[in-house]
């Protein structure tokens, strides 16, 4: 939106238009929020609270301020279906605290307590039946075009970064010619006279995708313990970066912490809790079949001391059940399959022998599960949670506990 204070000063003397909006003191709640989705629903725009109609700078006391902030964070949470992203920061001009709210053009389309409303010039508008239809059927491409290949608001060409996105296209090709190769391979989405990053260009070819993407990483946790506690948390991360690093950096983690057990009678017997391959299938199913438009959840990751357990965001795809799993194949985001297909993988170890992060033979859920009850002797659990899938696999006893003198 307004990058600098200076650029937002310029904006402020012009007045209110189509993405900018002054408010004196904080709305009441409801039309706050039909102010948010307004904006969402159009292009995006500004709200700045603190600022009266005639451009003047009136300011909020500084409790006034915090409790302006709590409320656009609840409206945009729980007043607006589904959700609004937004990014709130305080400021101070003359000498005064202001709040700005940037709204980015949303994928969706957004209903507020009192209806649907977008922006026309300098305020907002009820959609009348005829344009509500136009803009549930363009942005509800979803059911034309898959979620990873959709652009992402405020992005632009230079969100890719290009030490990524060469993997993806012909290596020698020239600079002119580049912008055409990223759109055939939809990373880019051209929309009108602008080019945007798509979903799976910017979780594939940007250092922080979820500064776009909210949620889009990793989170692990070990527990020394059954339970999730504090204090028996042993390591917790948190994987940014382009999913393929998300994954290496997950497996290591499980990898760093999967305790192996040894005895000695004919020659050495090693035990590892678990199968390092299961748990490589495992991660990638996650990243590749998790729902990114789901932005209120993350991947999370939890070793206890006897499992594993692995939540991915979204129920399953298509007519997909849990018992199908095992025997069929059906894949959310075909756009990030098809690049992760592509994506060199490095050693990792002897266990995961394959050249690229996705072998899209089907296999996987029946690596899962016959490795890890091979190793362990129980069947790993696929549960469904609030949509949420949820992935647990069993530790193997210890060699020692099987020890008889």
């Amino acid at each position: 939106m307004y990058y600098s204070l200076t650029e937002l000063l310029e904006k402020i003397r012009l007045g209110e238009d189509t993405t900018i909006e002054f408010k004196r003191e904080m709305p009441h709640r409801d039309s706050l929020a039909d102010e948010i989705a307004a904006f969402a629903n159009a292009k995006g725009g500004t709200i700045l609270i603190g600022i009266d109609d005639n451009k003047e700078v009136i300011g909020l006391g500084l409790q006034e301020l915090d409790r302006a902030e709590k409320m656009v964070v609840e409206i945009c949470e729980d007043s607006i279906e589904p959700a609004v992203d937004f990014f709130t920061e305080k400021l101070r001009i003359d000498d005064r605290n202001i709040l700005k709210t940037e709204v980015p053009r949303s994928l969706f389309v957004h209903k507020s307590p009192n209806g649907y409303f977008t922006r026309r010039g300098s305020s907002k508008r009820e959609l009348m039946t005829d344009q509500l239809a136009r803009l549930l059927q363009s942005r509800s491409q979803a059911r034309i075009i898959r979620f990873d290949e959709q652009l992402v608001p405020n992005t632009h060409k230079g969100t890719l970064r290009e030490v990524y996105y060469q993997r993806f296209i012909t290596e020698d090709a020239s600079e002119d010619v580049i912008e055409n190769l990223l759109l055939k391979r939809r990373l880019l989405v051209q929309e009108g006279w602008e080019i945007r990053a798509s979903v799976a260009g910017v979780l594939m070819c940007n250092d922080t995708p979820d500064d776009f993407l909210y949620n889009s990483f990793i989170q692990a946790v070990y527990y020394n313990g059954k339970v999730k506690d504090a204090n028996y948390q042993i390591d917790a991360k948190d994987f940014r970066g382009p999913l393929d690093q998300q994954i290496i950096d997950a497996y290591r983690f499980v990898q760093k912490h999967n305790m192996i057990s040894a005895r000695k009678e004919v020659g050495r017997i090693d035990r590892p809790q678990y199968s390092m391959r299961a748990v490589f299938e495992a991660i990638v199913n996650a990243v590749v079949h998790r729902d990114y438009s789901k932005g209120e959840s993350k991947i999370r990751l939890f070793m206890f001391s006897d499992r594993l357990e692995l939540y991915s965001p979204g129920a399953l795809a298509n007519t997909l059940t849990i018992d199908d799993l095992p025997y069929r194949q059906a894949t959310r985001n075909e756009l990030l399959g098809r690049l992760l297909s592509e994506t060199t993988l490095d050693d990792v170890g002897e266990q995961v022998k394959r050249r690229h992060f996705l072998e899209r033979r089907g296999e996987g859920v029946g690596i899962i599960l016959h490795e890890s009850e091979t190793l362990s002797g129980k069947i790993p659990v696929y549960e469904l949670h609030n949509e949420e899938l949820c992935l647990t696999i069993f530790a193997a006893e210890s060699l020692q506990d099987n020890v008889s003198f």
